[in-house]
C-alpha cells in the first residue's frame, strides 16, 4: 500500500487542475504540512509516498530529499520525466538518494502526455516521440545501474560517452511505469518493472494487465501490476457516500465546466478513458446525486471532474474498500497508490479503518512485521494460488 504527498497543496474539498493545469489548495505545501503527511502515511503503515512531477507541483526529488531525515521506514517513489535532465545525471542522483536514506527510493516514470505543458520545460517532441526517447533514456540508465563498466550509447534522442557512476544504486530503485497508449506498452514491457493503471473497473484493468503481460512475455520479462486510486472510507457505507455527495456540492458548475475543457485537450490516452467513465459529468449534473458517477460497485469517477490524472475513488465502507482491493488483488495487482481529501486525515482513517481487514484477510502483511524492511518490496503476501 502506498499514499500520495500532494505537493500543489491539500484541501478538504477536490481540488481543481493538475496534469498540465495549475493546482493549489487551502492547505500549502509546506515543508511542515508535508512532514505531517509523511509521518502520518508511515504511521499508517504505507510503504511509500508518490510523488508527482510537473509545472503544477513543487519539484518531486528535492522535496521528497527534504522528507527523508523526518521519516525511518516510509520510502518515496519519486517522480522521474525523462528527457528533461541528462540520464546520467538521474541515474546518479538516483544513486546519491538510495545511500542517503538507505535505500528508501523507488521510482515512477512519467513521460509526459501533455504537449503544452512539455513546451513550458523546453521540450518540443511529440507524443511517441517521447516515448521512443524515454526506452532510449531508461535503457542508459538501467546501463549504468548494472556497473558493467563505461557505457557508450547513440539512439536517435540519446547519446553519451564513456558515462559511468562513482556509486552504484544499493538497492537498484525499481521503475514504475504507467501508460495506456500502444507505445507506453511497448516502453513499459521493456524496461519498468511495475506497471500502473489509472483506477478503472475491475474488467477493464484485467484487460489492460493481460496486455501488458503479453509485451512483457515478448520481452522474456514479468512485471507487477498495480493502480492510481483515491479513496473515500469510513464506517458505514451512508457516511462515506455522504462524504462524496459533501465533495461535489461544493463544486461550482464553472470550476467543473473549465476542467473539463481544460481536460479536453489532453493527449493522454489514460485521461481520456478516465474523462470516458464520468462523461463530462452529465448524470451528476441531471440528478444531483454522486452515485450517478458509480461506475463499478464502490467506484466513484467524482473525482474527475475537476481533477486530471487520477480521476476515480473507491467509497464505501472500511469492508466495502476491503471487497474491492481484495477483487483487485485477485485479478493481479500488487500495489495500490491512494489518497484522499484531505491526505492527512484520510491517511490515518485508511489505516485505522481498512487496512487491519486487509491484514485479518491476510492479504497484507501487520505493519509492525515489516516496520524494519527497506528492500523496496512490495507489502503484500503472496497469493495462495
Amino acid at each position: 500500500m502506498h499514499w500520495f504527498l500532494p505537493t500543489y497543496g491539500d484541501s478538504r474539498n477536490l481540488m481543481a487542475g493538475g496534469h498540465g493545469s495549475s493546482m493549489s489548495g487551502d492547505r500549502p505545501a509546506t515543508l511542515r504540512y508535508l512532514n505531517q503527511i509523511a509521518a502520518a502515511a508511515e504511521s499508517s503503515g504505507f510503504e511509500s509516498v508518490l510523488t508527482p512531477t510537473g509545472a503544477w507541483c513543487e519539484d518531486a526529488w528535492l522535496t521528497t530529499a527534504m522528507l527523508i531525515d523526518t521519516t525511518e521506514t516510509l520510502k518515496f517513489l519519486v517522480a522521474l520525466r525523462p528527457g528533461l535532465i541528462s540520464p546520467t545525471l538521474a541515474a546518479q542522483m538516483a544513486a546519491t538518494f538510495q545511500w542517503q536514506s538507505q535505500g528508501r527510493l523507488l521510482l515512477n516514470v512519467v513521460t509526459g502526455g501533455e504537449d503544452h505543458e512539455q513546451r513550458t520545460f523546453g521540450d518540443f517532441l511529440d507524443k511517441n516521440q517521447r516515448y521512443a526517447r524515454c526506452g532510449e533514456y531508461l535503457d542508459v540508465i538501467k546501463r549504468l545501474w548494472a556497473g558493467n563498466g563505461p557505457v557508450d550509447f547513440k539512439g536517435e534522442y540519446i547519446q553519451v560517452e564513456n558515462a559511468q557512476l562513482q556509486r552504484i544504486p544499493d538497492p537498484v530503485p525499481p521503475l514504475f511505469f504507467g501508460g495506456s497508449s500502444p507505445a507506453a506498452g511497448t516502453v513499459a514491457s521493456q524496461f519498468c518493472d511495475t506497471y500502473l493503471t489509472w483506477g478503472e473497473p475491475p474488467a477493464a484493468v484485467a484487460d489492460k494487465i493481460a496486455w501488458i503481460r503479453g509485451l512483457a512475455d515478448i520481452q522474456g520479462r514479468t512485471l507487477d501490476y498495480g493502480i492510481r486510486l483515491h479513496v473515500i472510507s469510513r464506517d458505514t457505507s451512508e457516511e462515506a457516500w455522504a462524504e462524496a455527495d459533501r465533495l461535489l456540492s461544493a463544486l461550482d458548475p464553472a470550476t467543473i465546466e473549465k476542467a473539463q475543457q481544460s481536460l479536453a485537450r489532453s493527449g493522454s490516452e489514460g485521461q481520456r478513458r478516465m474523462v470516458e467513465l464520468h462523461g463530462g459529468g452529465s448524470a451528476y449534473a441531471a440528478s444531483k446525486d454522486a452515485r450517478s458517477l458509480e461506475v463499478s460497485p464502490n467506484l466513484w469517477a467524482g473525482v474527475g471532474l475537476v481533477r486530471g490524472g487520477a480521476g476515480t475513488a473507491l467509497v464505501g465502507s472500511h469492508e466495502e474498500v476491503a471487497d474491492r482491493i481484495a477483487e483487485y488483488a485477485e485479478i493481479g495487482l500488487d500495489h495500490f497508490v491512494l489518497s484522499g481529501y484531505p491526505h492527512l486525515e484520510e491517511s490515518y482513517r485508511f489505516g485505522e479503518g481498512v487496512r487491519p481487514i486487509l491484514e485479518r484477510r491476510g492479504l497484507l502483511a501487520p505493519a509492525s512485521v515489516r516496520s524494519g524492511d527497506l528492500s523496496g518490496s512490495t507489502a503484500f503476501l503472496p497469493a495462495a494460488h
